[in-house]
């Protein structure tokens, strides 16, 4: 048995214990892999859970960030930096035009502010603040651990322990439009929904569903606001995911992946609706720092000439036919594939971190979605032949659990 390390050491002392034990500790990346301390290497299909879009240590985002950290780091939001106004600009028009945007520091931070935002939109609507509050989520959605981002997600893993929660939430049943029409009644200003349930493991809406609820709320005059913190930034192969449903929604947040590692989030909302936020009304101290920004830029930059979105349709198309196959090989172990682009499931059978286990002992970094399944999450450059890596690193697991 390995002695622990000092680095072990210290987090057991003096690190808050809620993310539990750590199975390893992760000293370098380069690329799609990354080394712990003691030398070995693994292919990261976490990716930072979905965050580092480029990978590891991309010469693009490295040197960009090197030459902004010379310059401008940090300037507050009193002032204006070239990076965010250019970063806003391209958000827009990958948006398709008539958006602003609002810059903070993480999904949750982002969700919040679609809540202010919604909150902002009922009161205008009806004239009167405390009378059209209420916003819909979905059963098993995950929208964060502030508390309204709490609120808004319907599950006891998440709101134990910290009620009362925040008033103002009702939830439906996800990809059942008149699940949500049943509680649509005159206090609704908001629905609110992820494109892609991702903690919940990897359950993506229906076109008909995102299209029926478009449909609901312009019917109410109520907002549609999509949650993308996961499944945006590309990671579906549009830069953002409902652009694969035929639909407008009213306003985005956005995180994770969008400046590729550098801690970033933000929304955007069409103009009108941007609007509501008047000066006072929020803000964050850190959200848009030239540094932050220019991450996003040079992720942007990448993901461009690059031509990674396009790698993403096709090595996903391959991804899940090898998963597939391999549920096809070992029917005793996998129930099914599920997901969109570079943001796949293996649905088991039994528990799935025993073979999130198995898989890191042969080097495959992995993480579980939900109670059933691992989620794969490559980084969006992913090359053909380290995917085959990856299928012959699973194929050699489930061997072995079959033995």
């Amino acid at each position: 048995m390995n002695k622990r390390t000092q680095t072990e050491i210290r987090y057991e002392e003096n690190v808050v214990n809620n993310y539990g034990k750590a199975p390893l500790t992760i000293v370098k990346g380069a690329g799609t892999r990354v080394w712990d301390e003691r030398g070995n290497e693994y292919l990261d299909f976490v990716s930072g859970i979905a965050v580092n879009a480029l990978g590891h240590s991309h010469p693009v985002w490295v040197r960009r960030i090197q030459e902004q950290a010379s310059t401008l780091a940090h300037c507050s939001n009193l002032y204006r930096n070239e990076a965010q106004s250019l970063l806003a600009e391209k958000i827009n028009a990958l948006a398709g035009g008539g958006k602003k945007v609002f810059f903070c520091n993480s999904g949750a931070e982002a969700n919040e502010a679609l809540i202010k935002l919604a909150r902002l939109y009922g009161k205008s609507k009806v004239g009167e603040e405390g009378k059209c509050f209420k916003i819909l989520t979905a059963e098993k959605a995950f929208h964060g651990r502030t508390f309204g981002g709490m609120a808004a997600t319907p599950q006891e893993k998440i709101q134990g322990g910290f009620r009362p929660m925040l008033e103002g939430f009702a939830h439906g049943i996800y990809n059942d439009v008149e699940s949500f029409r049943k509680l649509v009644d005159e206090n609704t200003c908001a629905i609110l929904l992820e494109t892609i349930q991702g903690e919940s493991g990897i359950l993506p809406a229906t076109k008909e569903f995102l299209q029926g609820i478009r449909a609901l709320c312009d019917e109410h005059k109520i907002l549609l606001m999509l949650d993308e913190v996961q499944c945006g930034a590309g990671r579906t192969g549009t830069y953002f995911n409902y652009q694969h449903y035929g639909i407008e929604p009213d306003a985005v947040s956005m995180a994770k992946g969008i400046a590729g590692g550098f801690p970033m989030g933000g929304i955007w909302a069409r103009a009108d609706l941007a609007d509501l936020f008047t000066p006072g009304s929020h803000g964050t101290t850190f959200g848009g720092t030239p540094m932050a920004c220019v991450a996003a830029l040079a992720t942007i930059e990448v993901l461009e000439k690059e031509h990674l979105l396009d790698n993403v349709t096709q090595l996903s198309n391959l991804l899940v036919e090898e998963l597939s196959r391999l549920g096809k090989k070992y029917p005793h172990l996998i129930s099914g594939v599920r997901g969109m682009g570079f943001m796949i499931a293996l649905s088991m059978k039994g528990d799935p971190g025993r073979f999130v286990a198995k898989l890191m002992e042969h080097g495959l970094l992995t993480v579980r979605a939900g109670t059933d399944a691992v989620r794969f999450l490559p980084p969006l450059n992913l090359t053909e032949e380290e995917l085959k890596k990856a299928i012959s690193i699973v194929d050699r697991c489930f061997s072995e659990l079959s033995e």
